[in-house]
């Protein structure tokens, strides 16, 4: 099958009517963690997402442009809430951009998750251009992603024509072996995912706790680990396709009644051991074993591509993040094209110092798998069909 570059027809920067003296909107995605400061009020406790837009910001700054940034942080339930206000994120903008103006929480507004007209048409309101910077939204309808380009000349920001450009060679002409590693929870958030890539990659293994119920639906009992009843169907057709899927060969799990997490949780951590993959009554698998990691990594040291999206235990536990380190190490040393999905994959690679050694750091997890699986975004659609898109009739600025 012959994918196309989800990058044609996208409008850049450069397709935009002139900047300067007009005022612009980017969509950024600045849903940064947060911690207390000195003083103990709320600052941002990593800022990069708030630096991968600062190209961006400065293209459109430096050629005269007024420019407002607008973002969701945290999880309001669409209306005001202080713990999610973007005052500490607007203090640290301020230091990288100054001048750069910031709106408050969009998701304070319930038309925002919606995609209300009406909420669109407020967010808009004197504006003359818009610049979608927010990759790590852009697989969701919201207002703010895909309400703009309807109206205001609109562009993909650099950093996520850079990560279209990234991942869309995935789609098209990747360098072969072509090997994923999909970790996680939930089968239903990736299955469809794991569908597209084992259409695609040479090899996906599959790790974290969608990896059980793949076991199950291959006749193993997994103990108390957790499974997804309603997609075993899902799972044994796509092992059947003739994909090559590497599953755990062996399971660290934890003994019933113990309770993972930090060391400082509450409640009897109990023991952990290495089983094999059918998990005693019980037990409860929380990582992927030794000889599995090994496996993992045999088939990423041979790799062209490597794309990671997503830890392979519950790494918040010191005794259930061994799996994660093994593959983020191999993932690190692999001679071929790597690319790690952002969320937790992201900030594994950080703890570990390794974040440097990998080609390409998506910011978004989700929306790199959603393009993966999907070949396109809401995000990316809305702004090919703006006024001002490559094959449509130039327009200049309201």
């Amino acid at each position: 099958m012959t994918y196309r570059s989800p990058l044609v027809g996208l409008p850049r920067l450069e397709d935009l009517p002139p900047v300067d003296g007009r005022r612009i909107l980017v969509r950024t995605d600045f849903n940064t963690p947060l911690t207390d400061g000195p003083d103990g009020r709320p600052m941002v406790a990593d800022d990069f997402r708030i630096r991968t837009a600062l190209p961006t910001l400065e293209w459109l700054t430096h050629r005269g442009a007024q420019v407002t940034v607008c973002s969701h942080l945290g999880r309001p339930d669409g209306a005001p809430d202080e713990r999610w206000s973007m005052a500490p994120v607007a203090e640290r903008l301020a230091e990288l951009a100054p001048g750069v103006a910031l709106m408050e929480n969009l998701r304070f507004s319930p038309g925002e998750k919606s995609d209300d007209p009406a909420f669109v048409a407020e967010l808009v309101e004197g504006f003359d251009g818009y610049v979608n910077e927010a990759f790590g939204v852009a697989h969701r309808r919201h207002a703010s992603v895909v309400g703009p380009p309807q109206t205001l000349p609109s562009a993909a920001g650099r950093r996520l024509a850079r990560e279209v450009e990234v991942l869309g060679a995935l789609l098209v002409a990747p360098a072969r072996p072509f090997v994923a590693v999909v970790g996680g929870a939930k089968v239903a958030d990736k299955l469809g995912a794991l569908v597209a890539l084992a259409k695609k990659a040479d090899v996906v293994a599959v790790g974290g706790a969608m990896a059980f119920t793949f076991l199950v639906a291959m006749g193993h009992e997994v103990g108390s680990s957790r499974v997804d009843l309603d997609h075993l169907e899902e799972c044994r057709q796509l092992l059947a396709s003739g994909a090559k899927i590497l599953l755990p060969v062996d399971t660290v799990a934890l003994e019933p009644g113990g309770q993972f997490g930090p060391r400082s949780c509450e409640g009897p951590r109990g023991d952990s051991k290495v089983v094999g993959r059918d998990l005693p009554d019980g037990w409860q698998g929380l990582d992927i074993g030794p000889e599995t990691a090994e496996l993992f990594c045999e088939a990423i040291a041979s790799a062209g591509t490597v794309l990671w999206n997503g830890p392979l235990g519950v790494v918040e536990d010191d005794r259930f993040g061994a799996g994660t380190k093994r593959v983020a190490g191999a993932v690190a040393a692999c001679g071929g094209f790597t690319v790690v999905g952002g969320g937790d994959s992201a900030r594994a690679l950080d703890d570990l110092g390794l974040a440097p050694t990998i080609d390409f750091v998506s910011t978004g997890g989700g929306a790199s798998l959603a393009l993966l699986e999907d070949g396109d975004l809401p995000a990316l659609a809305a702004l090919r069909a703006a006024p001002n898109a490559p094959g449509r009739s130039a327009a200049g600025p309201n």
